[in-house]
């Protein structure tokens, strides 16, 4: 079976991460960053010959030989990116948020469809084994009817953080926490629950006014159109580090909570028609240094879209994923009161 061809577009930490896995996966054609002291950094590291400055000057040498392009820039920046190489008739996976407007993601989509290409959004938390193992009840129907849940999400970002790099923090290519930090919790609530027809949050920046230009707090009450009832907590503040990243779900049948610090384990759960199949925690999460992220699953999402694109198997986050992910943070933000 032929190896596939991928670049690398963006060079910081997350691009890194898929530097790696690109590798493992087929061949590392090319990287592009704008910023040359980064761009040297990992072309050294991982031994790679075609380095660019432009995604342009990329695309136009390597075009013919590309399987796959992934998005690693701000987020901002990833609509412009994604859209010039699906323009290009290049697959592209697209680090998230897919975009930071549904305007922009509805483009995306539509240009993915008229060049016949795939489009795919890193949604590495539907991976976490505890995850799995819901979303699996919920298929089966196994939960019964499924009343409420709680999302929350107590990390820590300090000022040294959004200091490392220019853009973080900033409206126009950060976007907002719920974008940058929690995107991966959204995206698992609307895997779960399906789409969302009202939305009522009240937001505030408490301890990062001079380094923000969003909030750094939310609470947030979301109704679905299923009938679940939904509420979300999330905050930056949490003291001196990342303390917990959880969801617990009310049903008829069974009471269950994914938690730990990034839904990484199954902390609670009680039912007296349903047993819990044995997991294997051995996921960690990503270390960047000075913080964590969400879990390290970017091996399985890359084995997935090789999948899909050899074997026609169906990809576990597409494009409409990711889409709807950008449109209830759009909602949530809109309905702020």
């Amino acid at each position: 079976m032929r190896k596939l061809n991928f670049a690398i577009i963006g060079c910081g930490l997350i691009g890194k991460r898929h530097c790696k896995h690109a590798l493992k996966n087929g061949n590392l054609i090319a990287i592009c960053d704008i910023d040359l002291e980064k761009l040297k950094t990992v072309a050294n590291e991982y031994k790679i010959k075609n380095q660019y400055q432009k995604i342009e000057d990329l695309i136009h040498n390597h075009k013919e030989e590309l399987d796959i392009i992934s998005i690693c820039t701000p987020n901002g920046l990833h609509f412009n990116h994604s859209l010039i190489s699906l323009q290009n008739k290049i697959n592209v996976l697209c680090e998230k948020p897919m975009a930071l407007s549904i305007d922009d993601c509805n483009k995306m989509i539509i240009t993915a469809k008229k060049n016949n290409v795939e489009l795919f959004v890193v949604k590495q938390n539907r991976f976490n084994p505890p995850v799995e193992v819901l979303k699996k009840l919920i298929q089966e129907d196994k939960l019964g009817k499924i009343f409420s849940y709680q999302l929350s999400c107590f990390w820590n970002r300090t000022a040294e953080y959004y200091n490392q790099s220019d853009w973080r923090g900033t409206k126009k290519l950060d976007g907002g926490t719920l974008f940058t930090q929690y995107s991966h919790f959204i995206d698992l609530v609307y895997w779960f629950f399906g789409d969302i027809n009202d939305s009522s949050s009240y937001l505030t920046n408490y301890n990062h006014n001079d380094t923000i230009d969003f909030e750094d707090t939310g609470v947030v009450i979301i109704k679905h159109l299923s009938g679940v009832t939904g509420s979300l907590n999330y905050t930056t503040n949490s003291f001196g580090e990342n303390m917990e990243g959880s969801l617990t779900v009310f049903s008829e049948n069974a009471t269950i909570k994914i938690g730990g610090k990034y839904l990484n384990e199954i902390v609670y759960f009680k039912s007296d028609k349903i047993q819990l199949p044995k997991i294997n925690h051995i996921d960690k999460p990503n270390q960047y240094g000075t913080y964590q992220g969400s879990m390290s699953n970017h091996d399985k999402v890359y084995s997935n879209i090789v999948d899909v694109i050899t074997n026609g198997v169906t990809a576990r986050a597409n494009m409409l994923d990711g889409m709807k992910c950008v449109e209830i943070i759009s909602k949530i933000y809109a309905s702020k009161k």
